[in-house]
């Protein structure tokens, strides 16, 4: 793949946070979630992530973000609370005017994108979890033990996050890829240190440890495939089968091997790439959309309510927290879906 492909852009966030993202590929929308440890340009180009991504964009069109607070996406923010993550993918994926989409939810990012399809059920046509977790050593019914391991973590980012300390950076990679090379490992110190601030990575830490999603789960509607690496040091296997079995009728695969994230050369690579090539395969376009025509979505409903009261796009993004160019995007989907090839009569601004 040429790495060179992919194209980077910004949307602004309900409370003006500045989020980045990434497109690259062609076919139908996959959006992978924003999680920790991302940096839209260094992953990239990077030895760790670059076969995902070319596998991902195979047939897709993969979109990634970086999270509030690291990578391209405005670093100084004070708001890093989960409701905050959930608003951004919602702009994000509302900046491309994307009507449905599949999601991929990768550690803590799939807890994200768990909580996005039980709020926007017509939206999600597939999602699909990696390594994902029910809820953080932070919250209701977990052990001390739990606790203590997850503060401990939590220093030990304080102290090393970034640096290339041999016995730090030995700890930390033997989390994410224990059976990685020393570039690989190395690479990854370096992608802690452009990815976020030290202050920044612990917040994230223990906000990624106050999430809960178990109320959510039951909610997904979405056919749901689940991936969890068997010795994976970073996210329990028991986490990963929690998950699938609170999820309606989701499928869960197991994965042999230790690493976090999957390296090409391990069996594991080979199972999760034919799993979720079959997985995706199998997503269609309703058919209302195959005849060029399908039924609004909520949010579309709600802008064309307002223009049809005269409202001006101004003033609809300032009612419903979005951006003015979330507003002309919804308006473009709505005449595209309702075959209207004129403006008027739909507010005094229209779409310009």
């Amino acid at each position: 793949m040429n790495r060179t492909q992919q194209q980077i852009r910004f949307c602004t966030s309900f409370d003006g946070t500045r989020i980045a993202y990434a497109t690259a590929g062609s076919g139908p929308p996959l959006v992978r979630v924003g999680t920790w440890l991302t940096h839209l340009e260094l992953d990239w180009e990077g030895p760790i992530w670059s076969h995902w991504f070319e596998e991902l964009s195979r047939n897709h069109t993969l979109v990634r973000y970086d999270l509030r607070g690291s990578g391209l996406s405005d670093r100084s923010v004070d708001d890093l609370s989960f409701d905050a993550w959930l608003r951004d993918l919602e702009v994000v994926v509302d900046d491309l005017g994307l009507d449905q989409f599949s999601l991929l939810g990768l550690c803590k990012g799939g807890a994200i994108a768990v909580a996005y399809a039980a709020r926007h059920l017509e939206r999600v046509r597939r999602l699909v979890l990696y390594d994902t977790y029910t809820h953080g050593a932070f919250t209701k019914g977990t052990s001390l033990s739990e606790r203590r391991k997850a503060e401990a973590l939590a220093e030990m980012i304080r102290v090393g996050w970034g640096r290339h300390n041999a016995a730090y950076r030995k700890v930390f990679a033997n989390l994410f890829i224990p059976e990685g090379s020393e570039e690989q490992k190395s690479w990854l110190a370096e992608l802690q240190r452009q990815s976020a601030t030290t202050e920044t990575a612990v917040r994230l830490w223990r906000r990624f440890h106050e999430v809960d999603i178990r109320d959510l789960a039951p909610q997904v509607q979405a056919p749901t495939l689940a991936f969890h690496v068997e010795n994976d040091a970073m996210v329990p296997f028991q986490e990963g089968c929690r998950l699938a079995s609170l999820i309606p009728d989701a499928r869960f695969v197991p994965l042999d091997g230790e690493n976090h994230i999957l390296l090409p050369d391990e069996p594991a690579w080979d199972r999760f790439v034919s799993e979720l090539r079959g997985f995706l395969a199998e997503e269609e376009l309703p058919a209302s959309e195959a005849d060029g025509f399908c039924e609004l979505t909520p949010r579309e409903r709600e802008v064309l309510d307002l223009m049809a009261r005269g409202i001006s796009n101004a003033d609809i993004a300032e009612r419903l927290f979005i951006s003015p160019k979330t507003v002309r995007n919804h308006i473009t989907r709505i005449f595209r879906k309702l075959r209207v090839s004129r403006q008027a009569g739909f507010g005094r601004n229209g779409i310009a």
